[in-house]
């Protein structure tokens, strides 16, 4: 088979690959052929593909295999053709509906990066490490940002919004150069203790986490973090750190319940309610990076967030980051996703308005969508050196046979959501949301 690698056209701001130049030759070597579609805005140039000796071409209609990033409009579709992207379709999305029938409709196969699993249902390739590295530094900028409004100096105020870096060196460089001033001068004694929290232990949380261990760092339990917060005789050399699982974000139901979390994700809110709002007023800055849907009990909600900045009202919190950017989802106040050109807005709770920027009564949300793709070559490296091993079972795999007879690992073939036109029966349940969403 012929494998093709698109040009990404959903954001002006994506600019990652699938496959970097330095793993195309090495499979081109051992035999699988790929070209790139050209693209004028790639951290890779069209260049650095030639030299390497993959063929650059605008035309992708003689490849099997079309293999991209972020989702394909609908129109840009081909017949027949094998497709791996992030189609972001799993949750019954009703923007990606259209796109998913007209995949149907052309008896093409849809193969989604977030579903190549182990058998504990474990991602095997992703961008989360990267979504959180970049998510982190976007939010201790923001908090630099937000505090020369009101007329704080700090030492976040050296530090620049990730996509100002032309690679993670950069970033890191200046962080080092944050914590020696933080060890030397201390935090603004405006935002002593300066608390931040972390929502999840999965693979955003430890991008997330690697940041802001560059950082002179405490880490403090969810336990003590209300101590902790409100002790100002704590050392300002310091930036604490608490990290909440999903046991310190949720209660069972049935009092007196130990928390189970496999049962957790089997009943969600039916069995449990949330309880992080009363971690909420203790923390500076709260950085989300947990998987939520509709199943789940909220983290923060707009009841809850009136009750904190009501009557002029100044809580702890100044900055959410949130990675997971989840609209009106477990941080509810995430009213719109952002872009890298403009990231952040503040949420006011009395009016229910988001106002572009720093200024504001009401939290400074950063919530950009495509994060890694703000540190895109580090975090095409990483993907594509996971994607180029599942290439080779992909080349021998024969698409003419019968779903069920089609020979794949395991991984791969828990991700075909489509299969020549058809929901393969793992993703069956998909049926209802494409047709409440049908014209």
């Amino acid at each position: 088979m012929k494998f093709g690698i698109r040009s990404e056209d959903k954001s002006q701001w994506e600019r990652r690959v699938p496959l970097v130049p330095a793993d195309l030759k090495d499979l081109r070597d051992a035999g699988i052929p790929a070209v790139v579609q050209a693209s004028p805005r790639r951290a890779f140039a069209d260049e650095e593909f030639a030299s390497a000796g993959v063929p650059v071409q605008e035309d992708l209609s003689d490849c099997d295999v079309i293999i991209g990033i972020k989702e394909i409009p609908p129109a840009k579709l081909d017949a027949g053709k094998v497709y791996l992207f992030f189609p972001h379709v799993i949750k019954g999305q009703p923007a990606n509906m259209p796109m998913l029938r007209r995949l149907m409709a052309l008896k093409a196969t849809l193969i989604d990066y977030e579903r190549i699993v182990d058998e504990k249902n474990r991602r095997l390739i992703f961008f989360g490490r990267h979504a959180g590295l970049a998510g982190m530094i976007n939010t201790l900028w923001t908090l630099g940002k937000r505090l020369e409004v009101e007329g704080v100096p700090s030492p976040f105020s050296r530090l620049k919004q990730a996509r100002s870096y032309a690679d993670l060196s950069g970033a890191r460089e200046d962080l080092q150069r944050i914590a020696a001033a933080i060890q030397k001068d201390g935090v603004p004694e405006a935002v002593h203790p300066l608390v931040v929290g972390l929502t999840g232990t999965g693979n955003v949380s430890r991008g997330a986490q690697e940041i802001l261990s560059l950082l002179p760092l405490e880490t403090v339990s969810p336990e003590a973090l209300g101590a902790v917060a409100h002790d100002r005789t704590r050392s300002r050399r310091m930036v604490y750190q608490v990290v909440f699982g999903e046991s310190d974000l949720v209660q069972s139901l049935t009092e007196g319940a130990a928390f189970d979390l496999d049962d957790y994700y089997r009943r969600g809110k039916d069995g449990y309610r949330g309880v992080f709002g009363r971690y909420v007023d203790h923390l500076t800055v709260l950085v989300n990076c947990i998987y939520w849907d509709y199943r789940y009990p909220r983290l923060l909600t707009i009841d809850q967030c009136r009750r904190l900045w009501g009557a002029g009202r100044q809580p702890r919190l100044k900055v959410i980051g949130d990675i997971s950017c989840d609209v009106n989802g477990s941080i509810e106040c995430t009213v719109k996703a952002t872009e890298p050109g403009n990231p952040v807005y503040v949420y006011d709770p009395a009016a229910g308005r988001a106002t572009d920027g720093f200024e504001g009564h009401g939290p400074v949300m950063m919530a950009v969508d495509i994060l890694p793709a703000e540190i895109p070559r580090d975090a095409s490296v990483d993907f594509s050196r996971v994607l180029k091993r599942f290439l080779p079972e992909l080349d021998r795999a024969d698409f003419s046979e019968r779903f069920e007879a089609l020979s794949l690992p395991a991984e791969l073939k828990r991700a075909v959501i489509v299969y020549r036109g058809e929901l393969t029966p793992d993703y069956a349940y998909l049926r209802p949301f494409l047709e409440s969403t049908a014209d």
